[in-house]
Order: C-alpha cells, then structure tokens, then sequence
C-alpha cells in the first residue's frame, strides 16, 4: 500500500485541512486563505457540515473538539449536552419502554453542538460570527449538490415523512435527485435572524466576542429556544411505534453551556494520544494501546486477530465502566498491572464472551445484554446511528474534520446528531433535534444510566497525538462504535508500519460488533468480525479458523478517515481523507 495509493498526501506548509465533504474542506480552507487559523477554520467547516451532511449532523446534535493552539498543551471543548431534567428511568418506564427510542424527540439530549462551536470561536478564533457562518448561510441559501446518500436517505423516510413527521416533510420532500441543487432557505433565514439579532443585543459594544456570547443566550433563550421548547413538547412517532413528546424543555436548554476539561492521555512507544473522557468510548482506544504486548508489529503474524480480541477486551470494559452517571476508575483501567492481566486473556481462539474485568477489585456490572435477533439495525427508518451495518453496506455515517495551520494550531473534532432521518424538524428553524438519549440505559445503577444531568455516553471520538510531548497529529473518523477501532488500525498503520497519511487510510480494514451497540436496539453480535474482502483469502481463512464469525465486506467499506500532521522540525503540513466515504476530501497548500 505504501506504493499504491487512492489519492496523495496533500503536503504543504500553509494550511490543511481534512472533513468528509469536500464543501467543508474547500471552506475551512478559504477562511485560512483568508488569515483565520485552524479554529476558525473549524467553525466554518462544522457549520458547512450542517448544511451539505444534514442526514449526518445537525446544530441540534453534539460534537467533542479536541485542539491544541501552538505551543500549548491539548485540550477538550465538550460539546455533548446531557439528560434534561425531566429524562428520569422512572418516567421512560412509565411509558412502557424498555429502550430509550433510537428516533424522535424522546430520544433528545440537550443540544451541545450550537455552543461549543460558538466558544471555540470566542476563545480561540479570529473572525466573527457573521464570516464564519457566510459559507453555511451561502450554501443553505443558494444551494449545494445533493449527494447519492443524501437522496437515498431521505427517500427511505419518506413516508414516516408524508405520515408523522410533516415538517420535515415540507424541507425535504421531494427527495432531491443526486447532483441537483438542494436549499435549506429555513436554515439561512434562522441564521440571518441570529446575527441580526446578536447584533441588536448589544449596540453599544462592538466587540467580536460580545456579538459571539449574544448569539449564545439567543440559541439558549430566544427565538431559537423558543421555537425549540415548543415544538418538544407535542408528541411525534418513534420506533416504539407510539407518540411521545421530549422531556427536553427551555429551562433545559437554558442551563446547557459549552465546557472545557481535560482530556484522557495514555503515553505508548514515545507517543502520547489523548481522548475525550469515559464519558465517551474515546479512552477504549487507549485500553486498545496498553493491552497490545511488547514487541508487537505491523508484521505480526497475529495482527488482525490481537488487535479484535483487544477490542473485545476494551469494548467490554466500557459497558461495565464508562459513562457519566458514576465515576470511572480510568487510572486503573490505563494502569500497567491491570492491563497485563487482561492481556493474558487473549489466546488463539476468537471469545464469544464479554468479559470486563474488575479494576481495583470492583465488581463489574453490566446491562442485560440483547442478542442480535432481538433486532436487526436500521429495521425501523432513521432508527439509531446512521452508520456501517453488520454486513459493511453503509447507510450513512456521522461527519469529522482535522485542520492544522501555518501557525502549528490542531484541532480535530467529529460533529454528528440532530440527523434529518432521527427527529421532525422543529417548525421554521430548519433542523432537527438530537436523538443522543439512546445511548443511556435505562437500568439503574450503571455508568451509563439515563441520568437527568448527565452526559449520555457518546461513541464521538475525535484523536490528537503528540510525539516528544509536541501535538503534531490529528485524526478521527465517523462510525459509531467503529470508530476506535478504525481509528486505531490507522495509527498503527502510521506508527507501526510507517506508513504515510493516504496510505494508512487506505490499508485494508475490519470491525468487531461482539459487544453491546450503543444504539438502538442495542444487540450484541459474539464473537462477529467484519472484514473488507481486500484483507485476502488466506488471512479471512485463517481468521475463521480461530472461531471468529466472519462477515466478507465489499473491498472499500470500512472506514471513513480523515487526518492532519505537522511536522515540527520541517514545518511540513500533510492531510488525507478516505476514498471509502466519496465525499471526503483533503485540501491544503
């Protein structure tokens, strides 16, 4: 692969960018053009993607934003909302439900995707407002390409569309044909009203930062929540078959603000990767790390099968421990000791058993699990993560950008939710709600159980790495549960087999789904593994003959990476983007 690549590395030294769709890149592009730096780059690129990628993310969804500005340490823009108030275990049991629906507004996490761009610009852009947002409104407005995916999702809710859902029904049916123009004039004119009125708030100060925090309380307090709060509180069909309205209210939405923490790091061979909390799945790629044994390489005879029975280790690891309704024992989880005994575990046969361990001697707890045949993903339309199934056809995924600058500023973050296929569309505003709740259980007592407050544990997993304790790579991909798993054989690829950027997106690729999804309906698939065919018969032969359940993907389904690099002794700016998802595109001079 080394030799052979779908496209170049883009390679330059004033700026590249990485998102999976070419209109983000080639915006976030001319804001660096046009003297912003990566972050405000970022914002454009987020708000674009909105725009062109609305079966993919919404400003109603989430997005975590992992950056480093030059010279500085990494650091996380949470942009996860948690639970409304009024999203207790004892009121969605109170509805019959065993499952938080994967669809419609019961479904609603707080929106945290609005503010943390917004803060992310305040804090750390140059620009204003009304520049960073001239491309989404422009595209929204004037219109962009339909993409194939576009139109096909749109024409498999069509009738939840025509039947339920009639405001978005008014947005988007028809279903626009591939390459014809699509508008979102809803969406432009919330915008245009936005700055108008972000402008109106505060006359007397001209500041950038004044008008930024003014557009903040709007989307909290004013017309946007408004229209919101409202439009929650009428009942809509999701997959339980039923009407429900959201617990989500405007008090909900006036609490939420965009924060900043800390992110987890885990130092391995001279790198040090840092992930979002354990709040989302991001530390599983960490555990992924410490569970691999000396010595191991891109050679190894093994290689596939290590790095799936780790994932199993990891993934079982986070459905007994991660989430934000208790505290995570991440220290132990990362620790030397407890890795080399979970280490032992993996033998030459594929598990068919999830197995988390018990960090400082706790007591693991896991929800009940849900065998595949309990339900089948995608079964009822818009239904969960518009991600990869099972069997490597794709019905969408979620959306990613990586951007570094002249200035040696890095950010990558993976904007998703608030999908057109997931919720209605709130009346006049041009967007859906959030369907995040889905993730959270609703068995009491765990990690991750439905908890007014807090965060519901997200699969969005954005990646910096540092070498020498320099942030110099940022990388990510769409894919729910995938995501730390593709995510990982590609900096492997990169760090193990020195590979460059295209070549180690390019590389064959494979997933395991033995463990429980985080989205509805939730099912387990044991001892599962999904390979790309380009894998070759010999490897898949072998792989079967260690008992792994082996599902033979199309040759370029699995994956959806994007990644930036700075080279801190050169200068050297590099970016790639996946071939597999047809949109994404790598941009840079």
């Amino acid at each position: 692969m080394g030799d052979w690549t779908t496209r170049p590395t883009i390679r330059g030294t004033f700026g590249v960018v990485s998102t999976t769709h070419w209109l983000a890149s080639q915006s976030a592009m001319a804001v660096l053009e046009d003297g912003g730096n990566a972050f405000d780059a970022a914002v454009a690129a987020g708000f674009v993607l909105h725009v062109v990628q609305p079966h993919l993310n919404g400003p109603a969804g989430e997005v975590p934003i992992l950056f480093a500005p030059a010279g500085a340490d990494v650091r996380l823009l949470c942009g996860q909302g948690p639970a409304p108030q009024g999203a207790t275990i004892g009121h969605y049991r109170s509805l019959g439900l065993d499952l938080v629906p994967g669809t419609g507004p019961l479904a609603a996490a707080v929106p945290g995707a609005f503010d943390a761009w917004l803060v992310l610009l305040r804090d750390h852009g140059t620009k204003s407002l009304a520049e960073v947002l001239a491309y989404a409104i422009g595209y929204a407005e004037h219109g962009h390409p339909v993409s194939p995916l576009l139109t096909a999702t749109v024409a498999r809710v069509r009738e939840l569309f025509e039947t339920e859902w009639t405001t978005s029904a008014e947005l988007y049916l028809p279903a626009p044909a591939p390459g014809t123009l699509f508008r979102n004039r809803a969406l432009a004119g919330t915008w245009r009203t936005l700055l108008r009125e972000s402008r109106a708030a505060s006359p007397g100060v001209a500041s950038r930062e004044a008008t930024i925090d003014a557009a903040r309380r709007i989307w909290r307090e004013g017309f946007i929540a408004e229209a919101i709060a409202a439009f929650a509180a009428l009942p809509a069909m999701d997959t339980s078959g039923r009407r429900h309205a959201a617990t989500l209210t405007g008090d909900d939405l006036a609490r939420h603000r965009a924060h900043y923490e800390a992110p987890v790091g885990y130092d391995w061979r001279g790198w040090t990767v840092h992930k979002p909390g354990p709040w989302s799945q991001g530390p599983v790629f960490l555990q992924q790390l410490a569970l691999l044994p000396d010595g191991f390489g891109y050679d190894d005879p093994d290689y596939v099968h290590t790095l799936v029975e780790g994932t199993k280790l990891a993934m079982a690891d986070r459905e007994a421990w991660y989430g934000d309704a208790a505290p995570v024992p991440i220290t132990e989880l990362l620790s030397d000791a407890y890795n080399a005994g979970r280490r032992a575990l993996i033998d030459r046969r594929a598990s068919l058993e999830l197995r988390p361990g018990s960090p400082g001697g706790r007591t693991p707890r896991l929800p009940a699990l849900r065998p595949a045949a309990v339900g089948v993903p995608g079964a009822n339309p818009g239904a969960g993560e518009p991600t990869v199934r099972t069997d490597g056809l794709t019905r969408g995924d979620t959306c990613h950008l990586d951007i570094v600058d002249r200035w040696g500023n890095l950010i990558s973050a993976t904007p998703s939710g608030g999908w057109l296929q997931a919720s209605p569309a709130v009346p006049g505003l041009g967007f859906p709600l959030g369907t995040r709740l889905q993730m959270a259980w609703l068995a009491p007592d765990l990690p991750n159980s439905l908890t007014p407050g807090r965060r519901p544990r997200t699969t969005l997993s954005p990646s910096i790495a540092s070498r020498d304790g320099v942030p110099i790579l940022a990388f990510g991909t769409p894919g729910g549960d995938q995501q730390d798993q593709w995510a990982l054989h590609f900096f492997l690829a990169v760090t193990l087999g020195g590979l460059d950027l295209q070549a180690a997106i390019d590389a064959p690729n494979w997933h395991t789904a033995a463990f429980p999804g985080s989205f509805h309906p939730r099912t387990t698939h044991p001892g599962s593994l999904t390979v790309e065919s380009r894998l070759g018969d010999p490897q898949i032969a072998a792989l079967r003959a260690r008992g792994h359940d082996i599902t033979v993907a199309e040759p370029w389904s699995q994956g959806r990476l994007c990644a930036v690099a700075r080279d801190p002794h050169t200068g050297v700016l590099s970016a790639a983007a996946d071939a597999r998802g047809i949109q994404g595109y790598a941009v840079g001079r």
